[in-house]
């Protein structure tokens, strides 16, 4: 009986998939350099401050390449200021920790690194807080690796961001697209309104005129599109107004990097959501270093393996 939740059986298949892409028919240096009953003791070391994010994949990879053990040494989520830093244990057969190196530290580096940019963020705009006088939250978007969504997303809230709809099928957010097609915004958003009535509508818009039709056809939660600061302010009051005391919930969204992230937060929108988050964050440096634990007798030829062998996360 299987007794793995959804998210289990996900993260079991995509290390699975990941394992089987790397390892083929099998590690042919280990087999060669490796003695097949060696045993090491591996540290994953994090290399650079940072936020970390990624155990629960790292340890799938390890254990279903064949390690016993996999041990946390530091909590996700918050700034680890110290580095280098022993973060994770692993321990088993020598061969099964470098054969499931490679992709536990794909992992682990690249959501690493999409915590630590998200938490970069937020430091940009600590003590911010726009005419409502609150901080506004970082938002993730859908451009996430293909097969990897559920996994970024959990990193950026990890760091403290929040997610955005998971997909197509949980929230509707009518584009210019969508606009375009269903004969304008106002059509849209009532179209939208009368087929999901469980679901948050929110709908993108451009300029004055949008808000206005997009607020008296019935959203309560507006895109502002690629609007720079000043611009995005006077949206920002024309929203609010408009909405009255229904209230209308703002997020923006475009061009937003961290040069202009505070700006942003600065006029007053709810939420402020960043693609860079998931498709550009800069991999965490972390690397493994394993050292042989235990060689049978007849293996002592092969005593020079014994020195630690490093890994980090940009080499193979």
């Amino acid at each position: 009986m299987n007794d793995q939740t959804p998210e289990e059986e996900a993260l079991h298949d995509l290390v699975e998939a990941a394992l089987a892409e790397d390892l083929g028919d099998g590690d042919i240096t280990a087999e060669a350099t490796v003695p097949e009953d060696a045993r090491a003791h591996g540290r994953i070391v994090l290399k650079e401050p940072g936020s970390i994010y990624g155990f629960d994949a790292a340890e799938k990879a390890f254990l279903l390449a064949g390690a016993e053990s996999f041990e946390r040494l530091a909590p996700e989520g918050p700034w680890q200021h110290e580095a280098p830093i022993d973060v994770a244990l692993v321990d088993g057969p020598a061969r099964a920790i470098l054969a499931g190196e490679r992709v536990a530290l794909n992992l682990l580096c690249h959501l690493s690194g999409v915590a630590t940019l998200t938490a970069i963020y937020l430091k940009a705009i600590e003590g911010v807080t726009g005419p409502n006088g609150e901080l506004p939250g970082i938002l993730d978007t859908r451009k996430t690796t293909p097969g990897l969504r559920a996994l970024e997303k959990a990193a950026v809230a990890s760091a403290g961001g929040r997610n955005h709809r998971m997909g197509l099928y949980d929230e509707v957010l009518i584009k210019e697209n969508h606009a375009a097609i269903a004969g304008g915004i106002g059509k849209a958003v009532e179209q939208a309104i009368a087929a999901q009535p469980g679901k948050a509508v929110e709908v993108e818009v451009r300029d004055d005129d949008e808000i206005r039709e997009a607020i008296e056809a019935g959203a309560r939660r507006l895109l502002l599109d690629n609007m720079d600061p000043e611009v995005l302010a006077a949206s920002v009051a024309l929203a609010r107004e408009t909405a009255g005391e229904e209230g209308v919930e703002l997020e923006a969204s475009g061009g937003v990097n961290l040069s202009t992230v505070a700006a942003v937060a600065a006029t007053g929108v709810d939420e402020i959501s960043i693609g860079t988050l998931t498709h550009s964050a800069p991999a965490l440096d972390l690397s493994l270093l394993v050292e042989i634990s235990e060689v049978e007798p007849s293996d002592k030829s092969n005593a020079g393996q014994e020195s630690p062998e490093e890994s980090d996360s940009p080499s193979e």
